[in-house]
């Protein structure tokens, strides 16, 4: 099952900056496309927390 599109278009990050989410359905991710973070989606819900969150892809841990 996928995301319902009308959901998509209004999540956001969930930083200060509320930027956009890229949703990757074979990843069951969204990715943030201001500071990279990677969200989970888990049993169809995305799992908004920052500190669930993985960091970009190449930034220091």
């Amino acid at each position: 099952m996928s995301l319902d599109p009308q959901l998509l278009e209004i999540l956001a990050c969930p930083d200060t900056h509320h930027a956009p989410l890229r949703h990757d359905p074979a990843e069951q991710t969204l990715t943030c496309t201001e500071c990279g973070r990677v969200f989970e989606i888990r049993d169809d819900i995305p799992v908004l927390l920052l500190d669930e969150a993985r960091p970009a892809r190449g930034a220091a841990e």
